[in-house]
């Protein structure tokens, strides 16, 4: 119910900035969060690299930062083992994307897979070796600005619920609130 709700939603904030419902282009990404003591050790792991014992959520956005998909593993699952799943379903729900951009973490087979199974081109954009300090990246930052918009949200800053799937749903419900308030925004080309 949550999801169809949405997506509906999504599709209706899309049209009001000028695209089409469905997208073509999507941004692919982690991010490992803390689990709360409710969350079962059966469904919690730990982010080595992170340094972060809990969950992870992996999603898909179109360009405007807007979700697409949603999956919440343990924390110890790696980007490209995920991804697996999260792009089959991405290809299954959203049929008219034709182009994933992730970090670097999604190389390796992965990109052949991607394109011999399920018709997408995944484009790695990656940071190179002369860059210092904090960078921003093109078409990843929009994923990252996303996570910033879940980590605004109460719920969804720390994994509470037991199950996986209801994470997803507080995930899909702070995307909700978040684009509640996008119609209500007037028109770019309005402002003065």
């Amino acid at each position: 119910m949550i999801t169809e709700f949405h997506d509906r939603l999504r599709g209706r904030v899309r049209e009001r900035e000028g695209r089409e419902a469905e997208p073509r282009a999507g941004i692919i990404d982690a991010q490992s969060v803390k689990a709360a003591a409710s969350v079962p050790a059966a469904s919690r792991g730990y982010d080595g690299g992170k340094k972060v014992g809990g969950r992870k959520r992996h999603i898909v956005t179109d360009c405007l930062g807007l979700l697409l998909v949603v999956a919440v593993t343990a924390a110890n699952i790696g980007d490209r083992d995920a991804a697996t799943a999260l792009r089959t379903r991405l290809r299954r729900l959203h049929r008219d994307i034709i182009l994933v951009w992730a970090d670097g973490g999604y190389t390796g087979g992965l990109v052949d897979w991607a394109r011999e199974k399920l018709a997408l081109i995944l484009e790695i954009v990656k940071r190179t070796d002369d860059m210092t300090g904090f960078v921003v990246l093109p078409r990843r930052w929009v994923a990252e600005r996303t996570f910033a918009w879940l980590m605004h949200s109460r719920r969804p800053a720390r994994h509470h619920e037991t199950p996986p799937a209801t994470s997803e749903a507080m995930i899909r419900w702070s995307m909700v609130t978040r684009m509640s308030r996008r119609p209500a925004r007037p028109w770019a080309a309005d402002r003065h």
